[in-house]
């Protein structure tokens, strides 16, 4: 049994070191369509992709410019909505408040009366 564990671990471990070196072999560097001729030929081959990937990148460019602009618009909306939150929420807490006080108000009233309906109901009953 532990022979079978050591095998076992042997082979994960190689097939793991094999996996990883054909990994790192990978595209560190491609030669994009380089020939044997001379450097004037390539020049003249590579000159229009040249023209093209600039045009390209301008366009990456521009494209990102355009993200960044709309970025911060969104950023100004957002800031735009949190102030307009924050003073709905002060004006939610200031009207909370004041229900509250007049919540308290109305009962104070409320015992009142009651309490001036007794007096009325013993001063009756004295009467009679």
């Amino acid at each position: 049994m532990k022979n079978l564990m050591k095998l076992g671990v042997l082979t994960l471990a190689i097939v793991g070191t094999a996996t990883l070196t054909a990994m790192a072999d990978g595209n560190a560097f491609t030669p994009l369509n380089f020939s044997n001729s001379t450097a004037a030929s390539n020049t003249a081959k590579t000159s229009p992709a040249a023209v093209t990937n600039t045009a390209g990148n301008t366009q990456f460019q521009n494209a990102i410019l355009q993200l960044d602009n709309a970025q911060v618009s969104v950023r100004n909306e957002l800031l735009n909505y949190k102030s307009k939150y924050s003073d709905v929420d002060s004006q939610y807490q200031t009207v909370k408040a004041q229900r509250k006080a007049l919540a308290s108000q109305i009962k104070s009233c409320e015992r009142k009366i009651k309490k001036i309906d007794k007096q009325k109901e013993s001063i009756r009953k004295n009467i009679i």
